[in-house]
């Protein structure tokens, strides 16, 4: 019988070959809002993940971010996102991902995340670390925000969201850090986190979808994620801070400053 961790990965490679399909033979686009697109491939992904996960506990809820609208309060949740970084695909950049979470009674105890184009595969299970491509990764060392870079991401939001970001990012940078990067993907961003590569990514609106297996990925990496404002991540739309760990203190203050009011 296949457990939780075995059907995540195999709903993420059959994802990831439906994504590498139409990202070679092509696709339609139509759009959700301003700049906020979606394919033909982020529909049939979900569908097939959604198929995988119901075959094998057919009693199970989903929350994705297409056709699943499942009970964020279910024992059983599983939160994916068919293909995180739609506006990169759209454009034929192959920095893109599948992302699935297990969650047992609102905790992640597995998460996938797959770029099929780079065959990059993150992995993490609750208590026993995360890895890459197999390899175990950990989260940098670096102790002041002078040491590294830090990931960020942008709402679809062209007002004072966006505005709010920039200002924040004006800070980071006076706090000299290395630079920003800013790569479309909130999976591969955490990720990113969680390998040492940014000591630290914000960003102030998030659907859960979004970044259920990069915070545990940076979890069992060894960082920290939390909103904004230092609080646990709910199961719903919100801000997120990742770090090292060791960066955390020194961020809050900046995130926090700049967030919109609720």
């Amino acid at each position: 019988m296949l457990n939780t961790f075995d059907v995540a990965m195999c709903a993420a490679r059959e994802a990831g070959g439906i994504l590498s399909h139409f990202f070679d033979e092509g696709f339609s686009v139509r759009l959700k809002g301003v700049s906020d697109l979606v394919t033909d491939a982020d529909v049939s992904a979900e569908r097939r993940i959604a198929a995988v996960i119901r075959e094998a506990f057919p009693d199970h809820a989903i929350l994705g971010e297409e056709e699943n609208a499942g009970d964020i309060n279910a024992e059983h949740l599983w939160v994916v996102d068919p293909l995180d970084g739609t506006t990169n695909f759209a454009h034929h950049i192959p920095h893109f991902a599948v992302s699935i979470a297990y969650l047992h009674h609102g905790k992640a105890e597995c998460g996938v995340i797959l770029n099929p184009i780079r065959d990059d595969l993150y992995v993490a299970r609750r208590g026993h670390g995360a890895t890459h491509n197999g390899k175990p990764i950990r989260v940098g060392n670096q102790q002041n925000l002078s040491e590294v870079l830090v990931g960020i991401g942008f709402a679809y939001d062209r007002g004072a969201m966006m505005e709010a970001t920039l200002a924040a990012v004006g800070d980071c940078f006076r706090q000299q850090i290395h630079g920003v990067r800013r790569f479309g993907t909130a999976s591969l961003d955490l990720a990113h986190v969680a390998s040492g590569l940014y000591g630290a990514y914000f960003e102030y609106q998030l659907s859960p979808w979004d970044f259920a297996a990069g915070q545990l990925l940076v979890e069992e990496a060894g960082g920290v994620v939390t909103t904004c404002d230092g609080q646990s991540p709910p199961i719903k739309k919100t801000t997120l801070l990742a770090s090292n760990g060791l960066l955390h203190d020194q961020l809050l203050p900046i995130v926090r400053q700049h967030m919109l009011p609720s």
